[in-house]
């Protein structure tokens, strides 16, 4: 738990008007960074791929803050901070576009038959599109219409999906690491992803242990 004092202050920050705006544009700060390096002709031998690939780990460096917002909301005790899962729910969807867009514009040139085929022949990329079809249609169904008319239940058994998007992008970024043998950040978001989903799981099993010991 943090101290009263903090905790109470961190409240009060994240209730106020400002903190969506402000997570807006700490959001936005990956996109002005890659701009200035492609302004600076600051971004290596390969901008590319480097865009390629920054654009796909922002993605799912921000998939992490969305997996980590309730383990943090319940274990410090910081219910506003479901506030803010919308948010960051919507700039993974807007990052992993982003990442579509590279890949169909710098390596596949907007071709569609090559881009289908591609699609096709290579597992990875099979893997990563599949978890873009589902993070779209997370993104697409995060409103409070789409709740009103999908129902509440219906619309939380859609949302679970992000299990499997994180499962998805998971293989895809080691797929995307094993040509190179660089496998020390895949064990990092192995490590996150996996504590995240860990913690989720242990809840679940202690909710369902003490509805059973009620009975």
């Amino acid at each position: 738990m943090l101290p009263s004092t903090l905790l109470a202050t961190l409240r009060a920050a994240l209730r106020s008007r400002g903190a969506k705006p402000v997570l807006f544009l700490i959001c936005l700060g990956p996109v002005a960074w890659l701009l200035r390096g492609i302004w600076l002709d600051d971004l290596g031998a390969n901008p590319a791929e480097f865009l390629i690939r920054s654009t796909g780990d922002w993605t799912l460096r921000a998939l992490c803050l969305v997996l980590a917002v309730t383990p943090l909301r319940v274990t410090l005790s910081i219910p506003e901070l479901a506030r803010l899962r919308r948010m960051l729910g919507l700039f993974t969807g807007f990052y992993a576009c982003l990442h579509l867009i590279c890949y169909v514009w710098f390596d596949m040139d907007w071709n569609l038959p090559d881009i289908t085929a591609d699609i096709v022949k290579r597992p990875f990329i099979l893997v990563g599109f599949t978890g873009w079809l589902l993070l779209s249609v997370l993104s697409a169904t995060s409103f409070n219409e789409a709740i009103r008319w999908m129902g509440a239940k219906r619309w939380q058994v859609v949302h679970r999906s992000v299990y499997a998007v994180a499962a998805l992008a998971l293989l895809h970024f080691f797929w995307m690491r094993a040509g190179k043998q660089n496998f020390a950040e895949v064990a990092v978001y192995v490590a996150i992803l996996g504590s995240l989903l860990g913690w989720r799981l242990l809840r679940t099993y202690r909710a369902r242990r003490n509805e059973l010991h009620q009975r």
